[in-house]
């Protein structure tokens, strides 16, 4: 693993704003896990609404205005997503509906994943778009497992994104090299 920190993975709007992500991924994951006895998706709710709505939302907003057009893509959007699946927890809609948000939403993960960046920020991305489509197929087919699975990749997708941070502050590793990721191909360039 490489040692250097990319501008845009150290800026300390793309700090806080994986932080934000990270935790809020970690809470709503994990809530969907059944791993912690008694805790659910519905206790995340006010994490995913002011932690991943608000604070994500304007840490997008600061980063926009610093012309950081990809951290401010990345934080107003999934803030947005964040404060609208907070507040309309519990209320009634069809699972299709519900599935439709998620599988919407995935898109937008995929999107960021494919726009480039840092490796820790697509490897983020591209769990989180993988939870959501596996918790909008659980919607559309009512399988409990399926969304278990689904929780288990936001879980995973938050650690990514938290230690994205937490690596930026620490200045500890944040990209695998070329050498490392294809072993016995030297990498030029």
């Amino acid at each position: 693993m490489d040692n250097d920190v990319s501008a845009g993975s150290s800026s300390t709007t793309t700090i806080a704003g994986r932080l934000a992500l990270g935790v809020t991924l970690l809470a709503f994951g994990l809530g969907y896990t059944d791993l912690i006895d008694g805790v659910t998706a519905a206790d995340a709710v006010s994490i995913a609404q002011y932690i991943g709505g608000v604070a994500l939302f304007v840490a997008g907003l600061f980063a926009l205005r610093d012309r950081d057009t990809a951290t401010g893509t990345a934080c107003t959007v999934l803030g947005a997503f964040w404060f609208t699946w907070a507040v309309s927890a519990g209320t009634q809609v069809s699972d299709n509906a519900a599935g439709l948000f998620l599988l919407l939403f995935a898109l937008v993960a995929l999107s960021l994943t494919l726009a480039g960046g840092d490796q820790l920020g697509q490897v983020a991305y591209g769990l989180f778009c993988v939870g959501l489509v596996l918790m909008a197929v659980a919607r559309f087919a009512d399988s409990d497992g399926l969304t278990k699975a689904g929780g288990w990749f936001a879980v995973a997708a938050g650690a990514v994104a938290w230690y994205a941070a937490t690596a930026a502050l620490a200045h500890w590793p944040t990209a695998f090299s070329r050498r490392a990721a294809r072993p016995g191909v030297t990498a030029t360039g």
